[in-house]
């Protein structure tokens, strides 16, 4: 469909605004708006212009990623990747906020890549990207 101009917004379930804000500030977000709606939504934006929509209804107890952390695979969204112009410079900011890795530093035909977990067990890959065939 040829009017698609951009991703407008990452819609992300979580148990905890104050705990997300918190977590989404250490990565350079701001908070913008909210919560407001019957099911609440609170929003955040990065300057690069990544909008986040903290969606405040998950429910208490269960910290278990049914995408990402039981055998079953399920269909649905996995992880958001976000492009970074330093991976490296991007590795001791995380290290600075005491953010550890969920995996890599790993290779790819496109760049090179880590992964984080936020509070939820969200997982966000962060990627220097370098074009196809970055093995060539």
């Amino acid at each position: 469909m040829k009017e698609i101009t951009r991703v407008n917004h990452i819609g992300l379930r979580v148990r905890d605004f104050i705990t997300a804000r918190d977590f989404y500030s250490k990565l350079g977000f701001e908070y913008i708006t909210g919560p407001s709606g019957p099911e609440p939504v609170a929003i955040i934006e990065h300057p690069a212009g990544i909008n986040i929509n903290l969606i405040l209804n998950a429910a208490q107890g269960d910290s278990t990623n049914q995408l990402m952390d039981v055998e079953t695979k399920h269909t649905g969204y996995t992880h958001v990747a976000i492009e970074v112009s330093d991976l490296a410079e991007a590795l001791k900011h995380l290290a600075s906020h005491n953010i550890p890795l969920s995996g890599g530093p790993m290779r790819h035909p496109t760049g090179e890549s880590v992964f984080i977990r936020d509070p939820d067990r969200n997982v966000i890959e962060f990627i220097e990207y370098t074009g196809l065939n970055a093995f060539n």
